[in-house]
Formats: C-alpha cells, structure tokens, sequence
C-alpha cells in the first residue's frame, strides 16, 4: 500500500460468508438484467444476452474501476506496456477486429492491465477489459504462453459469455448467486475467493460463473488467436501443467466433471491437439516463442507477496510503507486486501477489519458511522491509544435473520490519516470477544523497527544456469521468500526439483 492510493496487498483467502460482514462493508444488491437479444461476434448469430453490447462496454467500465481499487494495479510501466504490445497483437487477429464483424464489435478499445497480486490468475470483464496479475506473470516462461492465456480472455469478451450467462440465469430464474469469477482462468479458478467484500459492478459480474463450454470456446479461441498472431500455442500446454501441479500442491484437484473449468491436465492435452490443428490451417508457421524478451520484461517482477504493503509475523501485523503496527488473536486468520485488512476468528464468529476512513478526524469517522441507518449507538467516548487521538465507539444493529449484532470500532488518527479499526460478532458473543477486539485495537502503535521498516520483496531475477545439475541445487533456502518453498520455485521455473538442468539454461530465481 502507497501512501498516496493505499493499497493494501492482496492475501489468498477463502471466500468468507457472513451475514455479519454486511454491517461493515458496503453491499449490493443484485438484480439480474432484462434478457435482450444481440449479436455473438464469434459465430455471427443473434441469441439471448443479458445486456446488450453498449451496456456491456459501460457495465464494463464501471466495475474495472473498482478491480483497480480492490486489487492495485502493478506499478511497472515498461512491463505493461510490454504485456499491452502481445495483447494488441493477438487482439488484433481475434473476432473483434475482423472485416466480417460488426463496426461497434470492431472499434471496440480493450484495456490490459497488470494486477498487484501474487495469485496466479487472469479474467475477462464484459467490453473489453483483460486482467493478468504479477503472480501468473512470473509463472509464464515465454510470449507464447502470454499469447495464450491473453487469447483465452479476450475470447471470453468476443464471445459475450458473461452476457450470455447473465441471460440464462434471468431465463431460467437463477438469479445472480454463487461466487465464480468470470473469466477466472488460473490457480483456483476464483478470484473473488481472494476479494473479501468486493460490491458493486465488479461483484455482479465475478457471480457470473461460466459455463465449462464457454471456458472450453475460450481455449480453442485462444490457441486459434495466439496461431494467428504467430506464436507457438502448444506452449500453452506447460502453464496448464504449472496449474495442476499447483492445484495438487494445495490438495485442490478435483474432477473436471466437478468444476466449470476443465480440469488443467484435460486442457494441457487438448491446448497441444489444438495447436497442431491449426498449425495446418495457417499459411504462415506459427512458431514464436520468444522466452529471452519475456524474461528480460520480467525481470525483477516481485515475487510472492509484497511485505511493503503488510506482512504479518509472531501474531502482530507490519505496514513499513504506512509505518504502523498492531496485534491479533493468536490463531486468528489474517487476510491482507488492498482496501482493508481482515483478520477472522477460526471459527467465523468474530471479526476485526483495519482500513481508512475517508473523513478528516476520529470524531467525524465516528459520528458518519453510527449514523448509518440500523445501527444504535452502544456507547461513544474520546480516547488516547499510544498518544494517538481516537475515538471509540460500540453500536449495535439487526442481521437480516433477525439477530443482534455489535460492533466495536477506534477511529484513529495517524500521520495525516484516519482509520477503522472495527471487530464484530453477534450480541450474543460480544463479551467472549471484547477483550481480544480491545488488545488488538488499542496496540495500535507507530512502527519504529528498522528491520521491519527496511523490509524488501523477493524479486525475480533470471540467471543463467553455471553448471549441468539437478534444479534443486540451484535452489538456496535462504533466498526464498518466507510464503515459496523449493518446489513452489520449480513449479515457477516450470520443471521439476530433481529435473536435470542443462548449462546455460536461464532460470527464473529470487534475489
């Protein structure tokens, strides 16, 4: 998190569903679209869509601009504009720039943008905007694997699925439910699993889960596009295998009839048939790889997560770039977002969440907070925390099932800033947990440690093999970021720890 955006780092969570969450971060509620009719700019025919084009292009604009909120946009302006030159080459053979298809199809801009997180994961807005984030960019080992993932997505948008989902919820009166994102095409398959609290456009779009034939069109459409643009989509094939290798690492390999995504080694064989069927029906070889200009764009990426924007260490949280530090429960889970920081007790009955308040001082955050509609002022009172102005103040108010719920939140002033640090349960439960919500809130303190404050990220950088041996020997423990292990950095080199590496073979390490 900058001081000037504030973003917090994004922490791989599972989804957390709650109804007490409702009292403290904004909701939507959700309305499924009037079903219309529109164009498929894939095949050219005219079937049912939840929106039509230019609704999909504003809708579109509108939720990019809270994924940039939610998770940062990576700060690297030779590496986006690197990533934006592959995408608009593989765009521009895509269904979206053909003679054939419609001129509001065609003049369509597409935006590309690089998300701060660690997570391996690409999706699809509707009208025309593409996600990767860093993470699934250090695991890719060249353009043609780029070519492919960026293929897939903006096949997702050519072919309209996400309207063509919202349709068939409307028509067979689904309702937008579930927690699917739309487009998700890495590890996991969920990035709203990694969004705790995402509301607006964003969230009604991530409930839009596809179906495993749209994900299977978009795979076909983006070996077809990556082909076209001159690259060797077989390629593919490894990223596929990186993700079930991380899929089975994290004991999430499921059967591919169980998930709307084909299961990563199913895709890892069909991306290989497709490259070879279209490698015939080209005039030109497809055989682009391009491993040297990708390393060099990658190189110094950050790897893993980002301790500048919040780590956690002995059940105490560290900001360096902020400069503050407070405790937590111990054994309480602590999910780092960019917004916010939540940190959930293990069986889900309480919470505590730490962000900005947008107002100027602890007793206007205070007052705009109870001021909200349903919730009852408690008690209310200044407060001193380490020789910090504060406000306290405890509300109550109803779920919608009817019971109680209270909040315990400090308003705290800090180097120019205001924030909320806020833990919640049920009425029932407050005083199991007040004390633990007082200890975390009023340990609230400057940070002051140099070796916290001078903390750096693990970064990648890429060396050339000195000598014929297995990986493992290139791997030096001490080297690697605390949340990577050895295999997690050959599952990122895309081989296998044991594997034989050949003299002069780059590789991707952290430094």
């Amino acid at each position: 998190m900058s001081s000037s955006s504030h973003p917090l780092a994004v922490r791989r969570a599972r989804w957390v569903r709650w109804t007490l969450l409702l009292v403290m971060t904004a909701a939507l509620s959700l309305t499924v679209p009037a079903c219309t009719t529109g164009v498929n700019p894939v095949s050219g025919n005219t079937r049912a869509m939840g929106y039509s084009w230019e609704e999909e292009v504003r809708l579109g604009k509108q939720a990019d601009e809270q994924i940039q909120q939610q998770y940062g946009v990576y700060e690297d302006e030779e590496l986006q504009q690197y990533v934006d030159r592959i995408a608009q080459d593989v765009l521009a053979v895509s269904h979206m720039r053909r003679p054939s298809t419609e001129a509001k199809f065609r003049d369509t801009e597409f935006t590309f943008r690089i998300l701060d997180s660690e997570i391996i994961n690409a999706f699809a807005l509707p009208g025309g905007y593409v996600y990767v984030t860093r993470g699934l960019l250090a695991h890719l080992n060249n353009e043609a694997q780029l070519a492919v993932v960026l293929g897939h997505e903006i096949a997702h948008v050519a072919a309209r699925h996400a309207s063509q989902q919202a349709a068939r919820q409307q028509l067979t009166q689904l309702g937008v439910l579930g927690a699917g994102v739309a487009g998700g095409l890495a590890f996991g398959g969920d990035a709203a699993q990694n969004i705790l609290g995402l509301g607006g456009q964003a969230a009604q779009f991530f409930s839009l889960k596809y179906s495993r034939s749209n994900e299977r069109e978009s795979d076909r459409l983006g070996v077809e596009y990556a082909i076209k643009a001159g690259y060797e989509a077989s390629e593919g094939a490894d990223f596929f295998e990186t993700l079930k290798r991380k899929q089975e690492q994290a004991g999430q390999s499921i059967p591919s009839w169980q998930s709307t995504h084909p299961d990563p080694g199913e895709r890892e064989t069909t991306i290989v048939n497709l490259a070879r069927e279209w490698q015939g029906r080209v005039a030109q070889p497809a055989n682009r790889i391009d491993q040297e200009p990708y390393y060099d764009a990658i190189e110094r990426i950050i790897l893993g997560k980002n301790p500048r924007q919040g780590f956690t260490e002995n059940d105490t949280f560290f900001h360096p770039d902020l400069r503050f530090r407070f405790p937590y429960p111990a054994g309480w889970q602590v999910i780092n977002q960019p917004r916010q920081v939540a940190i959930v007790e293990p069986d889900q009955a309480a919470y505590l969440t730490f962000s900005f308040s947008q107002e100027e001082s602890p007793r206007a955050a205070a007052t705009a907070f109870a001021g909200q509609e349903g919730l009852t002022t408690v008690d209310r009172g200044g407060a001193r925390i380490n020789g910090l102005d504060a406000e306290r103040l405890l509300v109550s108010g109803q779920t919608q099932q009817g019971g109680e719920v209270r909040v315990l939140s400090y308003f705290i002033a800090y180097n120019g800033d205001v924030y909320r640090f806020s833990g919640l349960t049920t009425g029932g439960r407050y005083s199991e947990f007040e004390s633990a919500f007082e200890r975390s809130m009023r340990g609230f303190a400057e940070l002051r440690d140099p070796a916290k404050l001078n903390v750096e990220p693990a970064r990648v950088n890429v060396r050339s093999a000195d000598a014929t041996r297995a990986f493992s020997q290139f791997v030096r423990p001490s080297e690697l970021p605390d949340d990577m292990s050895s295999e997690d950095l050959a599952i990122l080199n895309q081989v296998e720890l044991q594997q034989t590496i050949e003299r002069g073979r780059m590789l991707k390490l952290p430094n």
